[in-house]
Formats: structure tokens, sequence, C-alpha cells
């Protein structure tokens, strides 16, 4: 069964809009970049062009990265470094797995050009959002052979996150997952 498919701000979220148009271009900060540009950089580089849009927990930007199966490390080593950013590293090695899975699913079976990338911290709650153009909504699939490499990405995000989901965008999708914040009580003088 499928994590709870919607959280807070679903409605307002913006999308990615469709390959091939002027949208795959990233917003914002970097709206001169296009994705030839994105395409030339190496993993290092972007995670230092991205780094500061996802460690601002005010910002309402994402990321967008070139779907490419590099892509997924960067987006592992993005959301690490705002972990530590955050002082959460007790998420970060299930939060670098899930990360990656989610990113490689979207690189592996969407046919996008770009692919979004979003952390958002809440009370108590930790989410990683990642964005695609297609509307094909992710399904867990019954790997039955023993050595079956494919099929189990989304069988980790449900077993380890405690809430995830899909959300139907204007223009592709978000697949997300979330993790209980364990806070830290306030110390006492």
């Amino acid at each position: 069964m499928m994590g709870r498919m919607a959280a807070w701000g679903e409605a307002e979220r913006s999308s990615l809009p469709p390959a091939g148009t002027r949208g795959d271009e990233p917003s914002g900060f970097a709206a001169g970049v296009v994705l030839a540009d994105l395409e030339r950089l190496t993993p290092e580089e972007m995670e230092h062009l991205f780094f500061g849009v996802l460690s601002d927990p005010d910002a309402a930007e994402e990321v967008r990265l070139p779907s490419r199966p590099q892509s997924a490390g960067v987006a592992r080593r993005l959301v690490l470094s705002v972990l530590r950013t955050w002082k959460l590293h007790q998420l970060m090695e299930a939060v670098e797995l899930l990360t990656g899975e989610l990113v490689a699913n979207a690189v592996r079976h969407t046919g996008g050009r770009m692919i979004g990338l979003k952390v958002t911290r809440r009370p108590g709650w930790l989410r990683v959002e990642v964005r695609d153009s297609s509307r094909a909504l992710p399904c867990l699939i019954q790997a039955t052979e023993v050595g079956y490499q494919n099929g189990h990405g989304l069988r980790l995000v449900e077993s380890i996150a405690d809430r995830w989901g899909a959300d139907l965008l204007p223009r592709g999708k978000g697949v997300w997952f979330e993790l209980k914040i364990r806070e830290r009580a306030a110390a006492t003088a």
C-alpha cells in the first residue's frame, strides 16, 4: 500500500514544464542557465551552484538537474550537505539512500530532460521531493525473480520512509518521502 498521497502545500506547488520548452531552464536563481550549460557542469560544479538554494529553509525554489544517471549522485550529496547544515545527522543515511532511489527512478522511467529536487523542513518532518515532467504515477511492482535487480527502489522507500507518495502537478508529478525528525528537547540552563 502506498503512503499518504498528499501533504502540505501540494496545491500551491509549481511543476516542471514539458521537455523541449524554454521551461527546461532553471528558474529564479539561475534563470540564464540552460540545459546545455548544466550538462557541461561537473557534479562538483552543480553542487556548488545549487547548495545555497536547497539549504535555505525559506526558499521556495527547487534545484533543477539534467535527467542523467550522474544527477543521482549530485542529488545525494546535495541533500547530505543540507542535512549537515540543518544538523540532522541522524537522518543522513536514510535520506541519501531514498533520494538516490527517487532520482534514479525519475531518470530511468520518465524520459524528461530535467528533474527537480526540493528539500523541505517543517516542525517534526523532513521532506524530499523529486519532480519530473511525466504524469505517470509510480507503482510498486512485484519483483518475483530472486536475482532481479530492478523494482526494489520504491519498496525501499516504502519500508524506510515514514510517509511517501506522488502528487500530480499541472505539468508532471512530484514523488516524495518524509521522515520524522526527532527534535532534541530544549536545553535547560
